[in-house]
């Protein structure tokens, strides 16, 4: 049971570090956002590399940040029902349904994988006047499902302690 433990506490803490490190990516797309419009309306000279920086950024905070989402339970979720179950029924729902989750992440993870491995060794742009490489944002793809995989068994080893046992797993 240790081994369960240290395995969910390890798991929450790396979706914490990822998710409070790539909450900084959101106030720099701000600032490229606020350069771009600065040099567009006032200088009247636009940026070429400001809106692919600034969906870059969105990206990686979309798909690095849900793990940690996913670990405070602030992801969308249907309540019709679920919120009207006791803790141990809702563990039970939740053992369940992530089976479900599992073989979805483990499809946006491979195919991911076979999207972003070529472009990373390609050397594929984007087609944009700047044209940046892209093979490092496409890797986010995969590297994100996996983190959310992560969490989405730790979560999924939670819910079946309770489920099982009626108790909350301590870590």
């Amino acid at each position: 049971m240790d081994i369960i433990r240290i395995f969910v506490r390890s798991v929450d803490r790396l979706s914490a570090i990822v998710g409070i490190a790539i909450s900084g990516a959101l106030p720099l797309m701000v600032c490229v956002l606020t350069i771009e419009v600065v040099a567009r309306y006032i200088f009247d000279r636009p940026t070429i590399w400001a809106f692919d920086t600034a969906t870059f950024l969105f990206g990686y905070c979309g798909l690095l940040a849900g793990a940690y989402v996913h670990r405070c339970r602030e992801h969308i979720n249907v309540d019709l029902f679920y919120g009207r179950l006791s803790p141990r029924w809702q563990a039970v729902l939740d053992t369940l349904t992530g089976l479900i989750f599992f073989f979805f992440i483990i499809l946006v993870i491979t195919y991911g994988w076979k999207e972003a491995y070529p472009a990373l060794v390609s050397g594929e742009r984007r087609p944009s006047e700047w044209a940046p490489l892209v093979g490092h944002f496409k890797m986010v793809v995969p590297v994100g499902a996996f983190l959310l995989l992560l969490q989405g068994f730790a979560n999924w080893l939670r819910s079946l302690y309770l489920a099982v046992t009626g108790k909350e797993l301590t870590t």
